[in-house]
């Protein structure tokens, strides 16, 4: 039997390892990498470092688990760093890499827990950047329910090309403007070589800023964490931050399934909403609610919508990138904003030992009317992403309408049964303006992964269709992505939903205020197609791809994998 644990109860898991007399092989293993008798008391705290040189949102995380990790030291555990994968979907946009993208995600979350659970941490700090760093990285601390904290790695500095402020986005869009022939290839290259201009993560209110502001919102981020450049210095503070916050956690026992509530995971989706964020949100609110045994649906991000107003001016559908956010109080100011007009909950513990409206109590800085309006001014009187059901997503799809007025479409189908099949489509002048553009066969088990559709959105964009063609698929957007684009069609198609029964010519309806997403067929007619559908082989038989696609559920229900 083990002995009692001699730090008075902080080393909730490793304390075995320390002090029971059969494990003295670990504890010889743990003298080796540093450790001194007195260390072996105190407790044993994992930091997930995902820094990597594939990505400029990673490149520098190293120095803010380095943070982290002097943090924890200064507070009196013992830290562990161990590293963890993250892929760049800049660089996997529009090829078959993409499909790789979600599934990280996966990985991601698997191994901080491995880890965790193998090595008996105490508490965890995961430092991430990248899309699926954040979600993955929740997704872990809910599963394993040890005191944690996110660390943000930030965003990156936008560039300026000819005058004007560019990013990410803009490259992307241009080249959909050069085959239009408004962009030269030499101005396009030109673009492509200054618009990222170090490190950090894209800008605007794209997936990683997305989730990194829904982090704080669910209480797991050390407040004003999202808003920061990742070459601001207090990324440093706060990462330290982050160390003293888990061993607090430790001795109050505060652990992430007493931060990540129902009500919690209601203010990051109000957020969310407010702020016009990443359709993505809803496939990573719905898998970390999963894993933290929280009853969240995909109909509570359109009930919550409906009384969430926009706020927010920010790219892709906006002026603004987060910076300018951060310059006026950052999330903390605009939670602040939402808690005033009761929009969101006070009274939820926070990974900082006090409740959301404690952590908020000493805001004083308010929304500028520009980057981020008031609740009593804003936008729009309802939030930024819509659910839309209907005979083509009976199980729903998810539409971003922040940023566009292009909110009703009926228009014949344009079908492709692939991501890079639709950009060509797009590029070569065969998708006309009212065009219903189907890009199907991507969803999580048929793509497999879900791949992010930013190389053919943008490439509408670029043409200047971007008011005029809607895009609907079973997979899913980059959180760069503006315009009419429906992703998330469940069922999808590799399962027999009603998108693979579409073919070239039929008449799809959109209408986003009445949340209506259709083809105009008879059911008898549907049902005939549905006879005559068998479905395709598997595009994977091996290797980590077709062991996500045997595990996968409905994007619907967050893509989880368990």
């Amino acid at each position: 039997m083990p002995d009692r644990d001699p730090s008075g109860g902080i080393k909730h898991r490793s304390h075995e390892i320390s002090s029971d007399l059969s494990r003295i092989g670990a504890r010889a293993m743990l003298h080796a990498v540093g450790l001194t008798p007195d260390d072996l008391n105190k407790p044993f705290v994992g930091i997930a470092d995902m820094g990597s040189d594939v990505t400029p949102c990673n490149m520098h995380l190293h120095r803010l688990a380095d943070a982290a990790k002097d943090g924890v030291r200064s507070a009196g555990a013992v830290p562990f760093t161990f590293g963890t994968i993250t892929t760049s979907d800049g660089v996997s946009m529009g090829h078959e890499g993409m499909k790789a993208s979600l599934v990280s995600r996966e990985i991601i979350a698997d191994s901080i827990e491995a880890v965790c659970f193998a090595e008996s941490m105490d508490g965890l700090i995961a430092v991430g950047g990248c899309d699926k760093n954040g979600p993955g990285a929740l997704m872990a601390m809910a599963r394993l329910n040890i005191p944690s904290a996110y660390v943000y790695g930030g965003s990156i500095k936008t560039a300026e090309f000819r005058g004007r402020t560019v990013n990410a986005q803009d490259v992307m869009e241009g080249v959909g403007g050069y085959y239009a022939g408004e962009l030269s290839l030499d101005e396009l290259q030109q673009l492509e070589r200054v618009v990222c201009p170090g490190e950090g993560a894209c800008p605007g209110m794209f997936t990683a800023n997305t989730m990194a502001a829904a982090a704080e919102a669910l209480g797991m981020a050390i407040p004003g964490s999202a808003s920061l450049l990742a070459s601001d210095p207090r990324n440093l503070d706060l990462a330290s931050e982050a160390g003293q916050a888990v061993f607090d956690a430790l001795g109050s026992g505060i652990r992430p399934r007493d931060v990540m509530t129902r009500l919690a995971f209601e203010n990051a989706v109000t957020l969310v909403l407010a702020l016009g964020g990443s359709t993505n949100a809803v496939l990573h609110l719905l898998a970390i609610a999963h894993e933290a045994q929280v009853s969240l649906e995909l109909h509570d991000f359109d009930s919550l919508s409906a009384r969430t107003p926009y706020l927010a001016d920010l790219k892709p559908g906006g002026r603004f990138v987060m910076a300018n956010v951060d310059a006026i109080g950052g999330i903390p100011m605009v939670l602040k904003e939402l808690l005033d007009a009761g929009l969101i909950h006070g009274d939820v513990m926070t990974v900082t030992g006090q409740t959301m409206a404690q952590n908020l109590a000493n805001v004083r800085q308010r929304p500028d009317g520009k980057s981020i309006h008031r609740t009593s001014e804003p936008r729009s009187p309802t939030g930024g992403l819509v659910v839309l059901k209907g005979n083509l997503a009976p199980d729903g799809a998810v539409m971003k309408v922040a940023g566009t007025t292009y909110l009703k479409h009926d228009g014949p189908a344009r079908v492709y049964d692939s991501e890079r099949a639709a950009f060509n489509a797009v590029v070569s002048g065969e998708v006309q303006p009212g065009d219903s553009m189907v890009v199907r066969y991507e969803g999580p088990k048929g793509g497999p992964g879900m791949q992010e559709m930013l190389s053919v959105t943008s490439a509408i964009v670029g043409k200047g269709l971007g008011e005029s063609v809607m895009l609907i698929t079973d997979g899913r957007f980059s959180g760069a992505t503006r315009g009419p684009m429906v992703g998330h069609v469940a069922p999808e198609a590799a399962v027999g939903g009603p998108i693979a029964l579409i073919r070239d010519g039929d008449i799809l309806h959109m209408d986003a205020d009445r949340r209506e997403l259709g083809v105009l067929l008879s059911d008898s007619e549907l049902a005939k197609r549905r006879a005559l559908w068998a479905p395709p082989p598997p595009n994977y038989t091996t290797g980590v791809l077709a062991k996500y696609a045997k595990l996968v559920s409905s994007a619907s229900e967050g893509a989880v994998t368990g």
